[in-house]
């Protein structure tokens, strides 16, 4: 798969060594214009449910049950795993998300996610 899995804030200024950049929100973030995102690919279908993600509410005393939840998710949801570890071949793979929280979203558990099945 890829070089290494990285994650970063979609507001955070693309680098070079992002490698592949794969936007993994459902929501387009706000104030991001498509042209400046410097996207490979936006995921929608990696990201976690409206349900759950609604449920999660980036609450850090909730993120334990959303991370074995959405883990749940992925495990029922191969397609976008697999065009991941596609775009990944190579290079780097750099998981871009919104939320404020760097240690309690949806990123640190999917690239946790892909780094065990590696």
């Amino acid at each position: 798969m890829a070089h290494a899995i990285r994650i970063k804030r979609i507001y955070e200024a693309p680098a070079r060594s992002d490698g592949a950049r794969v936007l993994v929100d459902r929501i387009w973030p706000r104030g991001v214009k498509r042209e400046n995102a410097e996207l490979d690919l936006w995921l929608k279908d990696v990201a976690p449910s409206t349900e759950l993600r609604k449920w999660f509410g980036h609450e850090p005393e909730r993120f334990a049950e959303f991370a074995r939840r959405y883990r749940h998710e992925l495990d029922g949801n191969p397609e976008p795993l697999a065009e991941l570890r596609k775009l990944g071949e190579g290079r780097n793979l750099t998981l871009l998300y919104s939320a404020h929280d760097e240690r309690h979203n949806q990123a640190v558990v999917l690239a946790e996610y892909l780094a065990e099945r590696d």
